[in-house]
């Protein structure tokens, strides 16, 4: 299967912010801690990951696909929330970071996930997943922030079930650009019961794709994907279960990956360290 990345669109602006950066110029942006979620369910064809088509007018990777995700709401940091699976003090061993820190991002995770995608990752206990119903006064809520996701769980008794996430990867925009996040990937299995959204307010689109569909998509030019997205499903091709997904997660180490960029002459050249095949090429005036 051909990894080479397809041409994509770059801002006539990067080169300038990519000096200034490197000539110590301009003061990167601090990254904003993030989390998504890349939902799988098990088919014939194998396991199918949900993608969301963000629309054009979106500012950030507006026509890219994408997995369910956003910021991490800084409310959820020290909130009694309630919890079954592993603690916010393993998840911060696991993912690198403080306790405080964890318990937002995976938070986050789980929230994003049921915001966009319609999908609870909680239940009344530690064994159970809550059943399928009209969530939406609740959805537009936690959107519009009027509701954090502890006071969600807390108004109906419920539980964030940490044990149905797997981190899988960390990756962190590039210093240059002006939006940055620093995003959590983690890889979950669709609950029994329940279905994905099929309108999300956020996309024009949205796909149940197999990892090898949305690679070759990808490189056919049929599936616009920002770097990490790829990069995750293609980590996935080897996978035959959802399930697997999760297993395959545990042996995984999760370590930011940054893109890094440079520009001689007329040429720019962004980079990211064991992605090679990644590389972004483009030719600008000097």
């Amino acid at each position: 299967m051909d990894h080479r990345a397809p041409s994509l669109p770059m801002p006539p602006g990067w080169p300038a912010r990519i000096r200034a950066v490197a000539a110590g110029e301009l003061t990167p942006a601090e990254p904003k801690p993030s989390a998504t979620v890349v939902l799988l369910r098990d088919t014939a064809d194998g396991p199918r990951a949900y993608l969301l088509r963000r629309r054009t007018s979106m500012a950030f990777a507006g026509g890219m696909y994408a997995y369910p995700g956003g910021k991490v709401d800084p409310r959820d940091a020290e909130a009694e929330i309630g919890w079954a699976g592993p603690s916010p003090e393993e998840w911060a061993e696991r993912l690198g970071v403080d306790v405080r820190t964890a318990q937002a991002v995976v938070c986050a995770a789980v929230r994003e996930t049921f915001e966009e995608a319609g999908v609870l990752l909680a239940g009344p206990d530690a064994d159970t997943v809550v059943p399928p119903r009209d969530w939406s006064a609740d959805r537009a809520a936690l959107e519009a922030h009027e509701l954090s996701f502890a006071e969600f769980l807390g108004k109906h008794g419920l539980v964030l079930r940490s044990d149905l996430l797997a981190a899988w990867a960390r990756w962190i925009t590039p210093a240059f650009e002006e939006r940055r996040f620093d995003t959590w990937f983690f890889v979950a299995v669709l609950p029994g019961g329940q279905a994905a959204a099929e309108q999300v307010g956020e996309a024009d689109r949205v796909a149940w794709l197999t990892p090898a569909e949305a690679v070759e998509g990808y490189a056919e030019g049929r599936y616009g994907m920002l770097p990490p997205t790829v990069t995750v499903l293609r980590e996935l091709l080897p996978v035959r279960t959802a399930a697997g997904a999760l297993a395959a997660a545990a042996d995984r180490t999760v370590r930011p990956v940054l893109g890094e960029a440079e520009v001689a002459g007329d040429r720019m050249t962004v980079r990211w360290s064991g992605y090679e095949e990644l590389t972004i090429d483009g030719i600008f005036p000097a």
